[in-house]
């Protein structure tokens, strides 16, 4: 296994929602590593509204983790 995560500190909010997409995409990759399973998966749910909202529900719960980890980006000065 590589070390590929060494931070959730991102410079901007932007920065911390990919963050977040790549999270969720890695940790698709460790519970089915078969990249021809997953393939072969992915045209049923990206068909269905379920699945993709279960999605979105996985990449928001990475983002608020990464927004916490980033103090939410509060400007220091004020």
């Amino acid at each position: 296994m590589n070390d590929w995560l060494t931070s959730l500190k991102t410079k901007t909010p932007q920065e911390g929602y990919e963050l977040a997409i790549e999270l969720a995409r890695k940790g698709v990759g460790y519970i089915q590593p078969s990249e021809k399973i997953r393939k072969k998966l992915r045209s049923k749910y990206a068909k269905d509204a379920d699945s993709l909202m279960f999605a979105s529900q996985v990449i928001a719960i990475h983002f608020q983790t990464v927004a916490a980890a980033n103090n939410y980006w509060k400007d220091k000065r004020s």
